[in-house]
This record gives structure tokens, sequence and C-alpha cells, in this order.
């Protein structure tokens, strides 16, 4: 699907606020609210919208510590990797996770209610998985720049 224009006009005002009406939203684009709701279909269709979410403040849901951890694994087994992937995956503390080239494996974004919730998550979690050799963490000071809409 090409992305004119409009459409990314769109797609940002539905990253800002997802809950728009369609007639709000219509209006924001120039467009009938009928034409606004079949692009929107099709860009969904397409793959273009992924889903729709509430953004939720980390402190207000208790969450207080916040960490990127860089992960080297032991070996580039392909099962320890895929293990290692599915229990990422599944792990309430991880927030988000990317395989990126350079010294680390994984970069992992943990949320954890205080920094005893932490050590719980790397003692009970993290060290206990096969496939990891080690992690380095950096804790986040202050976030400056989050979740800043892709459309535009």
């Amino acid at each position: 699907m090409e992305i004119d224009k409009r459409d990314r006009q769109l797609l940002s005002f539905l990253q800002a606020d997802c809950r728009i009406s369609n007639a709000d939203l219509a209006a924001s684009v120039g467009m009938s609210a009928s034409a606004l709701w079949r692009r929107v279909r099709a860009l969904e269709d397409a793959g273009v919208i992924e889903r729709y979410g509430a953004m939720v403040n980390p402190l207000a849901m208790g969450l207080s510590f916040e960490a990127i951890v860089h992960v080297q694994l032991v070996r580039h087994d392909p099962e320890k990797i895929t293990e290692f992937e599915r229990a990422i995956a599944d792990s309430q503390d991880v927030q988000e996770c990317y395989a990126t080239t350079g010294s680390a494996d994984f970069h992992l974004r943990v949320l954890c209610r205080d920094l005893a919730a932490y050590n719980e998550f790397l003692d009970d979690f993290l060290f206990r998985l096969p496939a990891v050799s080690s992690a380095q963490t950096n804790v986040v000071l202050k976030a400056l720049k989050r979740n800043r809409p892709t459309a535009t």
C-alpha cells in the first residue's frame, strides 16, 4: 500500500489520540466520514495500523524502576535463542526487546516496582535462562522522549 500525505496526517492524528471520533478525524483531515472509514480500514487491512491501545503512565501503576538491559548470550544455539525469545515475550517486566548488532545480543526495556523487584527479575528470571551469559544494566534516570508518533 502506498502511503500518501493524507494517510500520514490521518495516522498522526490517530497516534496522538486513537479515541478520536470518526467524524472529528474526518474533519481534521478534510474527508467525508465514510471515505475516512474506508481509508482507515484499508490501513488496518494492509498492516500499517497494527493495533490500537492506551498509553499507561508507569509511575501511576507503581512501576518506579526502569532500566535498559544489555544481554549477551552464551552461544548462538537456535534452541536456546528460541527459548530465550519465548521467555522474554512472556515476561510482564520486559516492555520491549530488540535483537541488535554490537557487543550485546539483545536490549531489553524493563519496568519493575523497585530495585528489589528488579533484583528478583534478574535472579529468578533472566539469569535462569540457559542462553544468558551476562547482562549489563543501565538505570533510566529520566525519559526525555517516549513513544513518538512515526507517521509524520
